[in-house]
């Protein structure tokens, strides 16, 4: 079994702005680096072995600055645990978004659904675990995932049957999520334990 803290990456200038991202790879502004500052703070009371994190700018700086405050080896950068691919909703400003789609689970040329992110996110937290026990001496029990926010949301949906979130909940910038993996399971500890 392996403890998994997601965390998602700071903010960036299109979060600012209500702009959907996806896998356009926007930098953090200087609240983002303070957000990532602040979950270090709040992650340094919890021993942790490693960090990985979405190769995706905004979620690597952050990585790299947690990583930095708790004197962690650099981030190991895994693909799968990339954004969600918006397809045409790319670069759409979210109230553009839901007049022209009507929701986030309606199809999206293009986009990828939430379960199909939730799918490769969950074999990408699989590989994770595997790696973090096969790369550190101890084994490593306690790893930082830093993601992205429909990443942490199809996740939480995925292993709660879809009852969490609740509709208008938000996956907040710098917040942190507990996971327990093991083989072929994914368990939802905390929700938002840190904000």
């Amino acid at each position: 079994m392996t403890l998994l803290t997601l965390v998602r990456h700071g903010q960036t200038d299109w979060n600012l702005a209500r702009r959907i991202q996806g896998a356009t790879d926007i930098p953090l502004n200087e609240t983002g680096r303070a957000d990532a500052r602040t979950a270090a703070e709040r992650l340094e009371g919890t021993t942790h072995h490693a960090i990985y994190s979405s190769p995706l700018l905004r979620a690597r700086e952050t990585a790299e600055i947690i990583a930095t405050e708790l004197g962690l080896g650099a981030p190991v950068l895994v693909p799968d645990i990339r954004e969600r691919e918006f397809g045409e909703g790319e670069g759409m400003l979210v109230s553009d978004y839901m007049k022209t789609y009507g929701d986030w689970l309606a199809p999206v040329p293009g986009a990828e659904t939430l379960d199909e992110v939730a799918v490769r996110a969950m074999d990408a937290l699989d590989e994770i675990a595997r790696d973090s026990r096969r790369r550190s001496t101890p084994v490593a029990e306690s790893v930082i995932v830093v993601a992205h926010g429909g990443v942490i949301r199809s996740l939480i949906s995925h292993v709660s049957g879809g009852t969490l979130p609740h509709a208008g909940d938000p996956i907040v910038n710098g917040s942190a999520h507990r996971f327990e993996v093991s083989p072929g399971v994914l368990r939802l500890l905390d929700q938002s334990v840190l904000i």
